[in-house]
């Protein structure tokens, strides 16, 4: 039997009908974007680091964000960088329910620059121009997923 005193996280995470047991799953990315094909890139490129990819239209990815807490998300933002823009709400919750910057969110931009110089959401950690190869994708979702790695490490070595 589960505690009837719920903390506010519980409660905010119940309120999103997820599970408040649920963890992030570092060993998964979210590959989110309107082109399957874009997606089935991204997704080899995400094999390549070891990882498993779930790969989702923007449509459909809201409901794997309530069952699911990917180490990282790529969003592929198509011609204007928008076509992610609906899911940033339900990251940001995801976000604001840890206390961390998790999942971490990579966004696939046709424009360069840092997210703040772009006018892009707070949630985005990281930006990639296209065209998408595994020389400028894959060392960035190592990068992340190995930053949130160390810091689950840390976390439990710490709490011990």
């Amino acid at each position: 039997m589960r505690p009837l005193n719920r903390t506010v996280n519980q409660l905010s995470l119940m309120s999103r009908n997820v599970d408040p047991e649920m963890r992030t799953d570092f060993t998964r990315v979210l590959v989110v974007g309107k082109s399957p094909v874009n997606r089935v890139v991204v997704s080899k490129i995400v094999e390549r680091s070891g990882l498993k990819p779930i790969s989702e239209s923007p449509e459909t990815a809201a409901t794997t964000l309530r069952s699911l807490i990917p180490g990282a998300v790529v969003l592929d933002g198509g011609a204007d960088n928008k076509d992610c823009d609906a899911l940033m709400s339900g990251i940001d919750a995801l976000r604001r329910i840890s206390g961390r910057s998790r999942p971490s969110v990579i966004l696939l931009s046709t424009k360069s620059g840092t997210p703040e110089s772009l006018g892009l959401s707070s949630v985005i950690d990281a930006v990639v121009v296209k065209p998408i190869t595994t020389e400028r994708l894959q060392p960035v979702i190592d990068q992340l997923i190995g930053r949130g790695r160390s810091f689950r490490v840390f976390h439990v070595l710490t709490e011990a």
